[in-house]
């Protein structure tokens, strides 16, 4: 009796085919929703972070912690929506009420250590996903919005993807064994290399600018990217899970995917809103 193959899984014990399709379909609505109609993208980038949001309550109620979804849902769409309308005074204020919303919903459902622990938890996902991400409806706010976070997503999957191949294929020296073994100081290399030359690339043909920009945002990603992944990591280790969720087949959750696209999305707004300043 022949036997069906089992699908051809990476060193990590990854579905190969199924992460490279979701990767596929994923890079394609991004880009179809960007340069279509962007306002579809923040649609995008809502349910995204709304999924994160639930997927890291999941997580948490393992070790007994209990987000308020509800104000924190609703809180990240007005933190999104707010910075993509009214810039950054508004992504900040719209975070400060989601924060009070979520924390006043919690104590009314009882008070105690419990809820101080489950409100400081609020907090930390409140910062951690829709206000980290609300610098990426920044950069989408601008007359060429679609183009910046086209190269925002870029760089981040340069990064990702230099990191991998160095790494699976020549790594040897660890670079963080007690939070990620399998990443290491020769996928760190990679990293850099590809990234930055994406950077340089990407700020010549799009934006016209100085490569020396491009070489810096190369080297603010990857430190930025390496820093939201392995805190990630950290998080998983802790609460004594390999992914933070089963959405996207092949890649884990939502949230696996973001990681390190949260911390670098403020890196890359500075960075451009200060070394390539918006097109009038």
């Amino acid at each position: 009796m022949t036997q069906l193959a089992a699908p051809r899984t990476t060193r990590a014990g990854r579905n190969l085919p199924a992460a490279v399709t979701v990767a596929v379909v994923l890079l394609g609505a991004v880009g179809a929703s960007l340069f279509i109609r962007k306002d579809a993208f923040a649609v995008f980038a809502v349910l995204a972070v709304s999924a994160a949001m639930w997927e890291l309550a999941q997580a948490f109620a393992r070790r007994s912690i209990h987000l308020p979804l509800v104000p924190l849902i609703v809180g990240a769409a007005g933190i999104l929506v707010s910075a993509y309308v009214a810039g950054p005074e508004a992504l900040f204020v719209a975070f400060l009420l989601t924060v009070g919303g979520a924390v006043v919903w919690r104590v009314l459902d009882g008070s105690g250590e419990a809820a101080l622990r489950d409100a400081s938890a609020a907090t930390f996902a409140a910062a951690y996903l829709p206000f980290l991400g609300g610098f990426v409806m920044l950069m989408l706010a601008e007359p060429d919005g679609p183009a910046r976070v086209a190269l925002f997503i870029l760089l981040a999957v340069a990064c990702d993807t230099g990191g991998y191949v160095v790494g699976t294929l020549l790594g040897r020296h660890p670079l963080a064994p007690s939070v990620s073994p399998k990443k290491s100081w020769e996928g760190l290399f990679g990293s850099l290399v590809l990234t930055s030359v994406v950077g340089v690339v990407g700020i010549q043909t799009v934006f016209h600018g100085e490569p020396l920009v491009g070489a810096i945002l190369g080297v603010g990603v990857v430190v930025s990217a390496t820093l939201g992944d392995l805190a990630e990591s950290m998080i998983k280790r802790d609460l004594e899970l390999k992914d933070m969720g089963r959405l996207l087949p092949g890649h884990g959750g939502v949230l696996d995917r973001l990681d390190s696209l949260l911390l670098t999305a403020p890196t890359v707004w500075v960075l451009l809103t200060y070394l390539q300043p918006p097109a009038g």
